[in-house]
C-alpha cells in the first residue's frame, strides 16, 4: 500500500509541472485524492460492502469533484489533472498510465446491467471535457482529443477529435515514412506544409497532406512510365 502511495504521487510530479513538492501534493491534489479514495472505496466494493463503498464514493465526489463508482476498475500509475467533473461508470476499466483531465466522461449508452462502459488500456491519454461513451475499448497509447465525443473502438496509438470522434492520425504504420515523402515533396515545391501540430484536424493542413500524397504518388507513376518507354 505504501509502495502504491509513492508511485501515485510520483505520477503528478513526472506528468504535472504545477507539482512542487511531495507534500504539497498529498495535501493539495484533488486528482490523487479522488484517486487514493478510490482504491480505499473500490477495496470496500470487492468485499461486498457496497454501502460503504458508494457512501466512500460520495464522500470523495464532494470532497475533489471526481466521481468515480467504486466498481470501477483503475490500473497503476493514473493520473487525474485537476479533476474536476470527471465521472467514471461502474463498469469502466482503466489500464496502467492512463490520464484524464477535467471534465472527461467515461460513461454508458444503456440502462442495461453488465458491461456498459469504456475499457482504456495502457497510456491512454484524454484531454479535458472528452466524453467516452458505451462499453468500447480504447487502445494502448490512444489520445483523445479535448471535447471530442468517442462512440466507436479507438485502435493503437490512434489520436481522435471532434464530435462525433474521429480519427486524425493513426499507429506508426508506414507513418514515418510518408510523414518524410511529404517534407521532401514540399521542399522540392517550395514550401512547408506543417505550420500547425500533424494532430490537429486543420482541414487546409489535411487539404494540402491528400494533395502532397497525390503528387508524390503522380510523381512515382511518371518514373514508372519513364523506366518503361526506355526498356
Amino acid at each position: 500500500m505504501f509502495s502504491q502511495l509513492k508511485e501515485d504521487i510520483q505520477v503528478v510530479f513526472d506528468r504535472d509541472p504545477a507539482a512542487r513538492s511531495a507534500i504539497e501534493t498529498l495535501l493539495c491534489c484533488p486528482g490523487l485524492h479522488a484517486i487514493l479514495m478510490h482504491r480505499v472505496n473500490h477495496w470496500l466494493w470487492q468485499h461486498n460492502l457496497n454501502l460503504l463503498a458508494r457512501l466512500g464514493s460520495h464522500i470523495a465526489r464532494f470532497l475533489t469533484g471526481v466521481e468515480i463508482h467504486p466498481g470501477a476498475t483503475i490500473g497503476r500509475r493514473f493520473f487525474i489533472d485537476h479533476g474536476m467533473g470527471v465521472v467514471i461508470g461502474e463498469t469502466a476499466e482503466i489500464g496502467d498510465d492512463c490520464s484524464l483531465y477535467h471534465g472527461v466522461t467515461l460513461g454508458g449508452t444503456t440502462w442495461n446491467k453488465g458491461k456498459r462502459h469504456p475499457t482504456l488500456k495502457n497510456g491512454v491519454i484524454i484531454g479535458a471535457g472528452a466524453k467516452v461513451l458505451g462499453p468500447i475499448t480504447l487502445g494502448n497509447g490512444a489520445r483523445i482529443g479535448s471535447n471530442a465525443v468517442v462512440v466507436k473502438e479507438v485502435p493503437d496509438n490512434a489520436t481522435v477529435v471532434g464530435i462525433p470522434g474521429q480519427i486524425v492520425t493513426r499507429n506508426k504504420d508506414n507513418g514515418e515514412n510518408r510523414e518524410a515523402q511529404r517534407e521532401a515533396m514540399a521542399r522540392k515545391i517550395g514550401f512547408s506544409a506543417y505550420g500547425a501540430s500533424k494532430d490537429m484536424p486543420d482541414p487546409i493542413q489535411n487539404a494540402l497532406q491528400s494533395i502532397l500524397d497525390h503528387m508524390h504518388k503522380l510523381e512515382e507513376e511518371v518514373e514508372q512510365i519513364r523506366d518503361r518507354s526506355k526498356d
